[in-house]
């Protein structure tokens, strides 16, 4: 276990006796607080917070945020309070400690709407007060190093959620070396068997690697040691999880793995990075296409460094980075390390441009009610992976790997975004869905008349575009349903003879809604435009009390089953299928799959046409929104009314098929709707045809009938081309 002396030293390194004095404070705080509590591993809880501020020291973190890492787990599992903090430590320490403190005593319906919830709470903290996710950042690298204690099932989750989200704020403030051992211990526990299996590798290479890095820094040495330039040679084996990545993006072995060890040449100042890069590639071979200058174009982290890869002793491949102290420096301590030694206290994201993306983050996250859509957007936002583009004007944007002109236009200002109408690269006219690559110059024409289209959500990469996409089509989606909606409600109370204009200037149709527990008109009428209730339901509170007692109105209700959209899709009887939970919905059967009873369904929420039905399997069903899929099932059985049904017959080109396959129909009591067919050269004919069957029973018998038809070679049963039916 670490000891408070060894914090103390290395505060003492670089601050005053009155820091220290703080430090020493919260620990003996902490230590009182924490009594008598263990650890999973059975160690005394101390040793947790030891650890968290020991990091946080390392990281050269002022006294208030590393008294921040003692008292970091107080509130939450101990009696202090957060007022106890305040009194004792003052404000800053306690700001600290709230903003890492999880939102436990709320109640939330599920996991991950906590888990949302205790992120945001983190990202705004993190706005006021960047030192919150240093607190938090080191809590979670000790508690991932004493992972092993956990249930398998725990270690998982917390371990997607390092990898994810933490590891990927580490890298986006510069934290490398955390973010590598992050990515390392999450990794261990996502994939144990790919873990072990590089890990021993390494193991039975380690002694040849050794031999390697030393032959390599030597050489390096003499080079520049002879051409008068100072640096100093660092190398070693990358990371396990890097190794993982470069496995699968390559699709290679271990074996067929080259460039496995890293070195890195530390220089005393910028112009020197470029010396040693010339003498590197005057003495080895560089990798064609490998080489990227950090210097001249630094990533959104402020990351600086040259890159370049080349073919070293031994025919191996091997990459070397190259940057000055201070880059280096920057690169281990990360991109808030300097406005921490500027400011020697609190910093607020806001006033640091450097720091824009997290107020974008933020922008967005206040978007997001949903705690899955806030999650994925969160995915999105912490990218790992850059490309950087051009605007017409030479301003270089960073976007995420695979990003799109609607990407950048975004990017490049909200307007931009909602009004793009096309985009240009490198002069081109180009799909919006077109992958940006780095160093290509994007144009965007805009139009006032064009606005989000829920297509570009199959390809946007940034959580920006994905949140404003979803935010406009949402609001107009609500748009449309309660003009729907109104007219559908007025259409329904002319037929019952209600005004219902007049209803709503008298207040009458107000006290309607929140009596069917809808908050206002506009909700109510957005519910009939979606078609969760009918008009008619929406209305039956302003009939005459003596009119008809609820079960007639169900008849009523009945007869126009589809009011405002007309009859069902497709034929069939819409009432033969029940959607769980949820009663007096208006019911259709989508074209494109043609479900017929006995088939597995699922049902969705259509735009102002109630609920289509669709068969399971449908490749329709793949590219819909998730939350307004339903699940339904088909109610009873002895249904009078055909389903219509899709299949396909290829068949030898002879006389008389037709008349066979007719013939079959026939027998097993199926009507033909309508066909077509196409011969080919090679003597075959394909035929489609809807036909109109009970259920799927039937229709499995029609098929294995037409089988045993000598002529016919294939029967199978077909959807209609996809393009949105039935949504």
């Amino acid at each position: 276990m670490i000891r408070i002396q060894e914090i103390l030293d290395k505060v003492g390194e670089y601050h005053n006796q009155e820091q220290a004095d703080l430090v020493r404070k919260a620990y003996v705080y902490a230590a009182a607080a924490h009594s008598g509590q263990v650890r999973l591993s059975g160690e005394p809880y101390l040793s947790h917070p030891l650890a968290v501020a020991y990091t946080l020291a390392s990281m050269r973190m002022d006294g208030h945020t590393v008294a921040a890492g003692f008292l970091h787990d107080t509130v939450e599992d101990t009696k202090v309070s957060s007022a106890d903090i305040r009194e004792n430590f003052g404000e800053d320490v306690a700001a600290l400690v709230d903003g890492v403190t999880k939102i436990s005593l709320l109640s939330f319906d599920s996991k991950e709407a906590q888990q949302a919830e205790n992120i945001r709470k983190m990202l705004l903290a993190m706005n006021e007060d960047l030192r919150v996710i240093f607190v938090k950042l080191a809590d979670r690298l000790h508690n991932m190093r004493t992972l092993e204690f956990m249930k398998p099932e725990k270690q998982r989750r917390i371990s997607q959620e390092t990898m994810d989200i933490y590891a990927s704020l580490a890298n986006r403030l510069g934290l490398h070396r955390i973010k590598l051992e992050l990515e390392d211990l999450s990794f261990r526990f996502l994939h144990p068997d790919s873990y072990g299996h590089i890990a021993g590798w390494i193991e039975r290479h380690k002694a040849t690697d050794t031999e390697y890095i030393a032959d390599v820094i030597r050489i390096l040495n003499d080079v520049l040691q002879r051409n008068g330039v100072k640096a100093q040679i660092k190398g070693r084996i990358k990371q396990i999880y890097s190794i993982f990545r470069k496995m699968n993006a390559q699709n290679l072995s271990l074996d067929e793995m080259h460039d496995i060890i890293a070195f890195r040449a530390i220089v005393p100042e910028m112009k020197d990075c470029y010396a040693v890069l010339g003498l590197v590639h005057a003495t080895w071979k560089p990798v064609p296409g490998r080489f990227k200058d950090y210097i001249s174009m630094p990533k959104a982290n402020m990351y600086q460094s040259l890159h370049t890869t080349v073919i070293g002793p031994k025919g191996e491949r091997m990459e070397i980075q190259i940057r000055s102290e201070e880059m280096d420096n920057l690169a281990e301590n990360g991109v808030a390390s300097h406005w921490l030694y500027k400011e020697g206290g609190r910093i607020k994201a806001r006033d640091v441009k450097e720091f824009n993306w997290l107020r974008e983050m933020l922008d967005w996250t206040r978007l997001e009610g949903n705690s899955q859509e806030f999650m994925r957007s969160l995915r999105f936002g912490l990218f790992k992976d850059e490309i950087y583009v051009f605007t017409p004007r030479g301003k270089v944007l960073e976007l995420p790997e695979n990003a799109t002109p609607v990407d950048f236009a975004y990017q490049v200002h909200t307007e931009i975004g909602d009004h793009c109408a096309g985009g240009k690269v490198n002069g081109r006219l180009v799909p919006l869905s077109t992958p940006l690559k780095s160093g290509d110059t994007v144009e965007i024409i805009a139009a006032p008349n064009h606005h989000p289209s829920r297509d570009w959500l199959k390809f946007v990469k940034t959580a920006k575009a994905r949140t404003r996409i979803q935010n406009f089509t949402r609001t107009e989606e609500k748009e449309r349903s309660i003009s729907l909606g109104r007219e559908m409600l007025e259409k329904q109370g002319r037929r019952l003879g209600i005004n219902v204009q007049k209803a709503v200037k008298d207040g009458s149709l107000q006290k309607c809604a929140l009596d069917l527990n809808f908050k206002d008109i506009d909700t109510l009428l957005s519910a009939v435009g979606y078609a969760r209730i009918t008009p008619r339901r929406a209305l039956h509170l302003l009939l005459p009390k003596i009119e008809e007692t609820p079960k007639e109105m169900e008849k009523a209700d009945s007869k126009h089953p589809a009011e405002g959209s007309g009859k069902p899709a497709g034929g069939g009887k819409a009432d033969s299928v029940v959607i769980k939970g949820i009663d007096d919905m208006l019911v259709r059967f989508a074209k494109c799959c043609n479900p017929v009873p006995g088939d597995a369904i699922i049902g969705y929420i259509s735009r102002g046409r109630g609920v289509a039905v669709h068969t399971a399997d449908c490749p329709t069903v793949s590219q819909m929104e998730p939350e307004r899929l339903l699940s339904v099932y088909w109610e009873g059985g002895g249904e009078t009314q055909p389903f219509p049904a899709r299949i396909r017959i290829l068949c030898k080109n002879e006389r008389g098929v037709l008349a066979k396959i007719a013939g079959v129909m026939e027998t097993s009591g199926v009507n033909i709707d309508s066909g077509s067919f196409r011969s080919g050269i090679d003597g075959r004919t394909e035929l489609e045809m809807l036909i109109e069957v009970a259920d799927i029973a039937q229709l499995l018998l029609t098929m294995d009938r037409l089988h045993k038809v000598d002529s016919v070679l294939e029967v199978s049963r077909t959807t209609a081309s996809a393009g949105g039916e039935g949504r």
